[in-house]
């Protein structure tokens, strides 16, 4: 072999190492990342299960601490201290966790207290039964004042009694008077009571606040009182507020000399309402609307001006009220040229606004039932005879008619 030859296959080989040494080192690098990826991610859930672990710790720290107990402040002395009544019955005089406000302690403040020492350990909200709660409407109602017809001095009274002195309230302190507390709506079922409640809210900007009479009426003594109360202290909280009693004849009825438990303690849960309506506390921006289709059992407690200022009342709509109903619901149908809108007014006499808002209705069911898009005038007369033939004979049959 000559030196060329040699040197040759030195070089051959020198290169054939070095190559191998390149793609060791390569997997070397590769396998250095991997590990060191591994090593994060290790890293990373070390960390995890140690806040992991010390969040357990801190909730089994939490669960095996004693439980508080619920009392109430009855007052507060010059050093400190404060007399409390726990829930378990007798009063003491306790002091005061560092940690809690002194502004918080207030008399009447709901507080819990500690087990052992029964020392207040916090300040807790005021409680507020889940029925009272759900009587916020949170979403504006879609009714506005445009989709009532037949109503027009109505509708302006309950604005210059509700809206206007939540609005406008310079108005009435440049005059030099209260503006109304309170206005029922009266007037036969189905004629808009609920609906200008409705309207109300979607124009102001007031928390709206229903309920229904019935809903204060509890089974336990005292608990209706104490639901009315919880509701006129959320509607304060919450003012400007608007606050709807519908059906108010539920609670409101005359209050008998003979009655049985349960007639008492509706009578109680009134005359908590007579005392939230005109008592010493002020209820500010507060302002109360009821209605009723039955005036004549209302207690003359509830009527008297300084509870319900106004009383409006609502009657059946008469022919230009029925032509403005059916305008307003025919314009949202598809209807043909054949409609005659007076002729529809004029023969539905007797007919509340929720009458003509079934005839219509009907009308348009009649169209899907014959598999049509277009709603006619034979079409409405059908539905008129059905909806008014089956309210002639409720009238008949429960003997009752409405002037």
């Amino acid at each position: 072999m000559t030196d060329e030859q040699l040197d040759d296959y030195l070089y051959k080989e020198m290169k054939q190492k070095l190559e191998h040494l390149e793609r060791q080192n390569a997997e070397l690098l590769e396998e250095v990342r991997r590990v060191e990826g591994e090593k994060r991610y290790v890293e990373s859930e070390l960390f995890r299960l140690q806040k992991e672990i010390k969040r357990m710790r801190s909730e089994m720290e939490r669960l095996k601490s004693p439980p508080l107990i619920i009392g109430s402040i009855k007052d507060v002395l010059v050093d400190g201290r404060v007399i409390v009544k726990s829930s378990t019955g007798p009063d003491f005089i306790v002091s005061t966790s560092e940690y809690v406000p002194t502004e918080d302690i207030t008399v009447g403040a709901r507080v819990a207290l500690n087990k052992q020492t029964l020392a207040v350990m916090s300040v807790l909200p005021a409680s507020l039964d889940p029925i009272v709660i759900g009587a916020e409407i949170v979403e504006k109602p879609a009714i506005s004042y445009g989709d009532i017809g037949g109503l027009e001095e109505q509708i302006r009274e309950i604005r210059e009694a509700v809206e206007d002195p939540l609005l406008r309230p310079e108005l009435y302190k440049r005059v030099g008077i209260e503006p109304p507390k309170g206005v029922l709506l009266v007037g036969p079922p189905g004629t808009g009571k609920t609906l200008l409640a409705k309207a109300v809210a979607h124009q102001t900007n007031a928390t709206f606040i229903r309920m229904v009479g019935s809903e204060l009426v509890q089974k336990y003594i005292g608990e209706g009182a104490r639901l009315v109360r919880e509701l006129f202290e959320m509607a304060k909280d919450k003012s400007p507020s608007i606050v709807f009693i519908d059906e108010l004849d539920s609670i409101g009825a005359k209050r008998l000399d003979v009655a049985t438990s349960g007639d008492r303690e509706v009578q109680r849960t009134l005359m908590q309402l007579l005392a939230e309506l005109d008592g010493f506390n002020p209820i500010g921006e507060v302002k109360i609307v009821a209605a009723t289709n039955r005036p004549d059992i209302l207690d003359e407690a509830l009527l008297r001006p300084g509870r319900f200022d106004r009383i409006i009342e609502i009657p059946l709509p008469n022919f230009d009220g029925r032509l403005e109903i059916f305008k307003i619901h025919v314009k949202r149908m598809n209807v043909d040229d054949s409609i005659n809108i007076n002729d529809l007014a004029a023969k539905s006499d007797f007919a509340s606004g929720a009458d003509i808002k079934s005839i219509c209705t009907e009308a348009g069911m009649f169209a899907i039932r014959d598999n049509r898009d277009m709603v006619t005038m034979v079409d409405f007369e059908r539905a008129l005879n059905k909806v008014l033939e089956t309210e002639e004979t409720k009238v008949t049959e429960s003997g009752v008619m409405f002037a």
